[in-house]
């Protein structure tokens, strides 16, 4: 990790003065929209005289303003030039494949990225590699019940308890092998499970031979706009492996698409409907 809270590949790559200017832009927010070099070295986590140095250079680029009364700095609207780029290439799926296309296959067969509607998983975007001898389709538009699903599970545990009953009882559920599990109670118990630990898990439960991890994409009220999952075949890792190794990639996805749905206010939305 850099100073920022990014991640980096490799420590030698990093530009510190660019992290360190990042830094001072990203001391300012919404509950401190104007702050003094003090407090930017302070939130920041520089010296005062590097503070300085690193304002007046972003005041000499345009992304920094004096406040003209007193001694204190704002952000200026040509901050919003860094995000637009991204905010305007779409919707989450667009957002989505890109980063399901970093862990296909290095870490998973296949990644999904799914919403939830009248109790039913619809899937809005799949990266796959090996997984066609399991005979298994997810193609974007592709429907199966929320009940069945890793996927589904994952965006169902964060809702609330009369909405978790009214989508499970909105489909027939049926057992997709012996390992379903279609008793209600057996499935808000499961469900609770799920938001204990922050992902759910399958194994084999729609699909002989196919284990999967998914987590929720939360929005800015901490509701479940939509779901991220990996799958692999069975043989490629024991469950607990599989558990270890991949959980963490899921909710780091999700909590990615997340940031940028509450980011984007509005502007990046899920591409499906939530009912």
């Amino acid at each position: 990790m850099d100073g920022t809270g990014g991640r980096v590949e490799n420590p030698k790559n990093l530009v510190q003065s660019v992290a360190k200017a990042f830094a001072v832009l990203k001391a300012f927010g919404p509950g401190r929209p104007e702050l003094t070099v003090a407090e930017v070295a302070g939130l920041s986590g520089h010296d005062r005289g590097t503070a300085f140095r690193l304002i007046h250079t972003l005041v000499d680029l345009g992304y920094l303003r004096p406040v003209p009364e007193g001694r204190r700095f704002r952000l200026t609207l040509k901050c919003l030039e860094l995000g637009y780029a991204a905010l305007s290439a779409g919707d989450l799926p667009t957002h989505a494949l890109p980063l399901l296309r970093e862990l296909v296959p290095a870490v998973a067969d296949a990644g999904s990225l799914g919403v939830l509607e009248k109790g039913e998983v619809i899937y809005l975007a799949r990266v796959e590699a090996g997984l066609e001898h399991h005979g298994v389709v997810r193609r974007p538009g592709t429907r199966i019940g929320a009940y069945a699903t890793a996927l589904g599970q994952a965006i169902l545990a964060w809702l609330p308890r009369d909405e978790q009953v009214a989508q499970l009882e909105s489909v027939p559920r049926v057992k997709l092998s012996d390992r379903t599990l279609t008793d209600l109670d057996a499935l808000l118990e499961r469900l609770d499970a799920v938001r204990a630990c922050g992902y759910a898990v399958s194994d084999g439960e729609n699909a002989y031979g196919l284990r999967t991890v998914a987590a929720p994409v939360l929005d800015a009220h901490g509701a479940p706009a939509a779901g991220v999952s990996l799958t692999i075949g069975g043989g490629r890792l024991a469950l607990p492996d599989f558990i270890t190794q991949t959980a963490p990639r899921a909710r780091a996805l999700a909590e990615e698409l997340g940031t940028a749905l509450r980011l984007s206010l509005g502007t990046i939305g899920p591409g499906g409907t939530m009912r």
